[in-house]
């Protein structure tokens, strides 16, 4: 698929006083540690370094990813100097931040194949005329033994379990891996081999943050300035966004499915997506949730904002005009994808919907019949063991925008 590359012009950012820097980079911050040193190292005139880490655990990126990724891009137009490190070393142990249990520890293979759709997403993103990527593995897997124990001599074992997520799991009883104390040194190193000025994370990894200013004054380097992003809720608008919860807008989603994803937020998102997930500026923000007596107006801002940015200009009016014809005049959009059943005439309401490829399995099949989310030629099936008559140019819709149409030979 092809997506717009949101680069501008490129050119020389035009130079601000430190303290107006300040003030944009604190739009969508929460924790900045601190702003003292993040002041000197902007008064001295030379780009920072701006770190950031990603651990390539999953083939695809959300919008939530992306929080971060746009404060990374927001210090780019500022000036400064991305450096983007692919844990591809880090990756193997897994991050603890947030996790209630050890994570199983991803095979070398799956990590490369995450990587290889990663790298190509992360792009629609950041400016990659001014972005420097690194392989941690490239100085992990040259460490020692006598490296490692220097790294672990840095941090004690109760320093350590001041981490919420160890103390909860210890105060429950609940098993902590030694290799897990591991991930928060080896992300502090990784500021040290590329000699960050600031790093940038979620508010899940301010620990891991922190840990490497005090990891860079070990090494004898100034400590880093810790910049943290929100974890945004995802559609449904109560838990965080994560692929597991099945709440999340893809990259990669096609502009129609992204664009009626983000119309299915709940109200309250709206001032918080177009803050994070776009660079709309804060005024025109205020401006269009005051001026907006409907929210479905701000919502279809943000939306078609969105899908323009990553599927090119005026692809978010498009899918705009698709989606009214759809879910407003209650009508099948004019394109959609085919399922050939050959020569049947009667089909299992299952079989029939994982044929189409409108459900992942049978199990989630059986469960979208039983919600009465299931309908062909707008008559809804209910029953999950029903078999159904079939002719050629039948609509089948799952849910609120799938659809397929039926044809036999």
């Amino acid at each position: 698929m092809t997506m717009k590359d949101p680069s501008p012009a490129r050119g020389a950012a035009p130079k601000l006083e430190p303290g107006d820097e300040i003030a944009r980079i604190r739009r969508g911050a929460v924790d900045l540690v601190t702003e003292a040193d993040l002041l000197k190292k902007l008064r001295r005139g030379r780009p920072l370094r701006v770190k950031l880490g990603l651990d390539p655990t999953s083939p695809d990126i959300h919008l939530g990813h992306t929080v971060v990724l746009n404060k990374l891009r927001q210090f780019q137009d500022l000036g400064h100097q991305a450096v983007l490190i692919i844990g591809d070393a880090t990756a193997l142990v897994g991050d603890p931040s947030g996790k209630d249990r050890t994570r199983p520890m991803l095979s070398p293979e799956a990590i490369e194949a995450n990587l290889k759709t990663y790298l190509e997403q992360v792009r629609h993103v950041l400016d990659t005329a001014r972005l420097e990527i690194v392989h941690n593995g490239d100085w992990f897997k040259t460490m020692t033994l006598p490296d490692v124990a220097r790294l672990t001599s840095h941090m004690s074992v109760a320093r350590m379990l001041e981490r919420d997520t160890f103390e909860k799991r210890l105060a429950a009883g609940d098993p902590i891996a030694v290799h897990e104390f591991l991930y928060p040194l080896m992300q502090a190193y990784d500021s040290v081999m590329v000699k960050a000025d600031v790093e940038l994370g979620g508010t899940d990894q301010l620990f891991n943050l922190v840990t490497g200013r005090d990891i860079q004054r070990a090494y004898g380097q100034e400590p880093q300035v810790c910049v943290t992003t929100p974890i945004i809720e995802g559609l449904d608008g109560v838990q965080k966004m994560s692929k597991s919860l099945g709440n999340t807008v893809g990259l990669t989603d096609p502009p129609g499915e992204m664009f009626g994803k983000l119309m299915s937020i709940p109200d309250s998102l709206i001032e918080k997506y177009l803050t994070l997930l776009t660079t709309v500026p804060a005024e025109t923000i205020r401006r269009l949730l005051a001026a907006s007596e409907n929210p479905r107006d701000a919502k279809a801002h943000l939306a078609r904002t969105i899908v323009d940015r990553f599927h090119g200009e005026g692809r978010g009016r498009e899918a705009e005009d698709a989606f009214v014809r759809v879910f407003s005049e209650k009508q099948a959009p004019e394109s959609m994808e085919e399922v050939d059943l050959g020569a049947e005439r009667w089909i299992w309401i299952v079989k029939l919907v994982l044929a189409a490829r409108l459900a992942p399995s049978g199990s989630e099949a059986r469960r979208l019949v039983e919600q009465g989310a299931v309908t062909i030629d707008g008559q809804p099936v209910t029953d999950p063991k029903a078999e159904v008559p079939l002719h050629s140019g039948a609509v089948l819709k799952v849910g609120k925008r799938r659809f397929a149409r039926i044809r036999l030979r």
